[in-house]
């Protein structure tokens, strides 16, 4: 029988992982909440961005400056694109998206961004495909069907699922020419969103091969964020002084809550479990976060829930772990090769008789290239 310390260690990724789902869930409740109660949500993302920062730096610099490397021009440039990409484009995109739609809309559109990150990565030709294996079968038809179960959600309302805590008399459930505006406006911020938000994660990946200190990376593109965020929100909301305050409220709770748990915690946890589990153990439990803030939504922000856009939310679910199945096939397809490629160095190396380096100076050691936090 199992040690009850062994079982507690094997239990602890699952814990955290579905503790970030929580973090995750809490921040899209708190930022529509705040948004409701008129928070400019491109102040918001201004805000939660120079918190981050904030957090997240003095942990960079002293965790990080015996390995940080140096900045160079090339690497800055790339930080610069990194903090235009995510911070000001997808964040401003995705608030302003579920500011016209509800919460748990927003978090089910964004479970597209697996399937477009790997059709990114195929277009720059850091994914590899081949249309014969079944793998690449399974991310390419995940990708379209997440794309069609967005285009569910947009398009079919259905009758109301009839919650016993959600109050229905706050609500027009009339579907009027505006509503209907509004949710295709929404839904078309949330897909390019989640399309600045793939590319992000492409550039990301090659950044972080050249400057492989995650924190202090995470910490810039923070800044780098915030700066082209406040550029935007000046641009927008810079003749109305009032959209910059801040209350005792959900306006301060919803940028504090978002710097600090969600880039800050979130990250942490993150980075933690990719180390024991890998990135694509995270991304499979993506779809709880949508869960827990639909629950949630349907009474603490009185939303409506429709049954069309629970079926749209399930083919999306459904494509997303056709992505992952695909990449949890491709590690296996790619952990066999190098397996087969072992003996065969065995054998080189017995009949070489120069003295060779040793892999472990030569090696690349892969589990410093890691993604940063969906979240920065």
């Amino acid at each position: 029988m199992e040690q009850p310390a062994g079982l507690l260690s094997q239990a602890k990724p699952y814990i955290a992982v579905i503790l970030q789902q929580f973090i995750t869930a809490g921040m899209v409740i708190i930022s529509k909440f705040a948004l409701n109660q008129g928070l400019n949500q491109h102040v918001l993302v201004v805000y939660r961005y120079t918190i981050a920062t904030i957090v997240v730096a003095p942990f960079a610099f002293v965790f990080e400056r015996k390995v940080r490397p140096k900045m160079t021009w090339s690497i800055f440039g790339k930080v610069v694109l990194l903090g235009l990409l995510e911070p000001a484009l997808d964040q401003n995109l995705y608030y302003t998206g579920m500011k016209y739609t509800t919460a748990t809309f927003a978090s089910a559109m964004t479970n597209m961004a697996p399937g477009l990150v790997f059709l990114m990565a195929w277009v720059a030709r850091l994914e590899k495909v081949d249309v014969r294996q079944l793998s690449s079968q399974a991310k390419i038809l995940g990708t379209v069907v997440a794309v069609g179960g967005a285009m569910i959600m947009t398009a079919v309302r259905g009758p109301i699922l009839n919650l016993p805590w959600t109050n229905h008399n706050l609500h027009d459930h009339s579907t009027t020419a505006a509503n209907q505006q509004d949710l295709l406006k929404g839904s078309l911020m949330i897909l390019i969103g989640c399309i600045f938000w793939s590319v992000f994660n492409v550039l990301q990946a090659i950044t972080i091969k050249v400057y492989p200190a995650q924190l202090s990376l995470t910490a810039w593109i923070c800044f780098t964020g915030a700066v082209q965020a406040s550029v935007i929100a000046f641009a927008m909301e810079g003749h109305k002084p009032a959209a910059w305050s801040l209350h005792l409220d959900s306006t301060l709770l919803a940028p504090l809550y978002s710097g600090i748990m969600s880039s800050g915690v979130s990250y942490t946890i993150q980075a933690a479990v990719m180390k024991t589990k890998g990135p694509v153990f995270s991304s499979t439990f993506s779809p709880l976060s949508m869960v827990i803030v639909a629950i949630i939504s349907s009474f603490a922000l009185s939303e409506i829930l429709y049954f069309g856009r629970v079926i749209g939310a399930a083919v999306i679910i459904t494509g997303l772990y056709l992505v992952l199945w695909g990449k949890i096939k491709d590690q296996a397809l790619y952990k066999l090769d190098s397996e087969k490629m072992a003996p065969s160095d065995q054998k080189l190396t017995a009949i070489t008789e120069k003295p060779k380096t040793s892999d472990k100076e030569l090696g690349v050691d892969l589990a410093r290239i890691k993604t940063v936090d969906d979240s920065v």
